[in-house]
C-alpha cells in the first residue's frame, strides 16, 4: 500500500496516510486542491489537483476541469538557469539521484502562511465586525494607558497646586495616543496582520493586493483614524456602505480589512457571518451604551428638578 504525505497551510508535513485516508481528508476539506502532497516515486511535492486523476476523481464536482489542466511555466522561467526552488522535502537537494525523505519537515519559499494567494473569493470585514474588534482593543489600550500614564505622571512629579488632576489626565491622554499608535502599527504589521481584537473576531488588515502593511504605514493608518473621527465618526461608518467595506482611513492608506483566511490558499474557510465573539461583544457594547444613556438621562432629570 502506498503511503502519502501532505502539508498543511503552515507548511508542516503530515503522514504517512493511506490512499483511502487521503481521499477522506479531501472529502472532509482538510486537503484541498492546492494542498501539496508526496508519495514515493514522485520527483517533488505536487498540488493535489495535479494528481487528482491518479485518485480517479478527475470528474469530481469538487474539482473544476480547468484546475486539472497542467500549467505551463512562463518561457522566461523555462529558459532560465536559476536553481529549481519548487517545494520539496528539506533533505531533497535537487541533485542527480536525489530521492529526498518524506520524514523531514517541508521547507520551501511557497505555501507560507503569509504568502499572498490571488484568484480566490475575498470576504471583506464590515462595520459590525470592525466595531467589535475595536471594542476589544479599546479595553486593552484603556487599561494599559491608565496604568502607564499614571506611572509616568508620578515619575514626572508635576502635580500640586490644584493642577494634579488635569495634568494627570493630560499625561494619560498623551501616553494613550503613543501606545495606541504603537499598538495598532505593531500588530497590523506583524505576522497575523491583526490586533488581538481583530484576531478574536477573525479579521486582518492588508494592502490592496493582500500583502502585509509596513510598520510606518500602520502608524500613518492610526493617525488617519483621527480624520475619520473628526467628521462626526462618518469616516468609520463608511465601512458599512463602501464597496470594499473601506473606512475613510483605509482609503487614505490604501488598506483593506478582510477575513483572516482571505488571500490565502484556503479561502473556503472565510466566514461571512458575524461569529459568536462578534455577537457577544456587540451585545455588551449595546448594553453598556444603553445603560450609560439611562444614567445620563437620570442625572439630567435630577438636575432639572433640583
Amino acid at each position: 500500500m502506498t503511503d502519502w504525505y501532505y502539508a498543511d497551510t503552515r507548511n508542516t508535513r503530515h503522514g504517512p496516510v493511506s490512499r483511502p485516508s487521503l481521499l477522506q481528508l479531501r472529502q472532509d476539506g482538510v486537503v484541498g486542491d492546492a494542498t501539496l502532497v508526496w508519495r514515493d516515486g514522485l520527483d517533488a511535492w505536487q498540488p493535489f489537483r495535479d494528481l487528482a486523476q491518479e485518485f480517479g476523481i478527475a470528474t469530481s464536482p469538487g474539482i473544476e476541469a480547468w484546475a486539472l489542466e497542467p500549467v505551463a511555466p512562463p518561457a522566461a522561467q523555462v529558459e532560465s538557469d536559476a536553481p529549481d526552488t519548487s517545494w520539496r522535502p528539506v533533505t531533497d537537494t535537487g541533485g542527480a539521484g536525489s530521492t529526498g525523505s518524506p520524514y523531514a519537515p517541508p521547507a520551501a519559499n511557497v505555501a507560507r502562511p503569509d504568502t499572498v494567494v490571488h484568484g480566490g473569493d475575498v470576504v471583506f470585514a464590515g462595520f459590525r465586525k470592525r466595531l467589535a474588534a475595536y471594542a476589544i482593543d479599546a479595553v486593552i489600550i484603556g487599561i494599559a494607558s491608565t496604568v502607564v500614564g499614571s506611572l509616568v505622571y508620578e515619575l514626572l512629579g508635576v502635580g500640586g497646586f490644584g493642577r494634579g488632576f488635569w495634568l494627570e489626565q493630560l499625561v494619560v491622554n498623551l501616553v494613550s495616543v503613543a501606545l495606541s499608535a504603537l499598538y495598532f502599527a505593531w500588530f497590523h504589521a506583524a505576522y497575523a496582520m491583526a490586533t488581538p481584537g481583530k484576531m478574536a473576531v477573525g479579521i486582518k488588515v492588508v494592502r490592496l493586493d493582500g500583502g502585509r502593511i509596513s510598520f510606518l504605514r500602520g502608524i500613518g493608518r492610526y493617525f488617519a483614524t483621527i480624520l475619520s473621527s473628526l467628521i462626526l465618526m462618518i469616516g468609520f461608518l463608511m465601512a458599512g456602505f463602501t464597496q470594499r467595506k473601506q473606512a475613510l482611513h483605509d482609503m487614505v492608506c490604501d488598506t483593506l480589512v478582510v477575513d483572516r483566511w482571505a488571500f490565502t490558499d484556503r479561502p473556503e474557510l472565510q466566514r461571512r457571518e458575524l461569529g459568536t465573539v462578534t455577537v457577544v461583544v456587540l451585545v455588551l457594547v449595546a448594553s453598556l451604551t444603553a445603560l450609560g444613556l439611562l444614567v445620563l438621562l437620570g442625572l439630567l432629570g435630577i438636575a432639572a428638578f433640583s
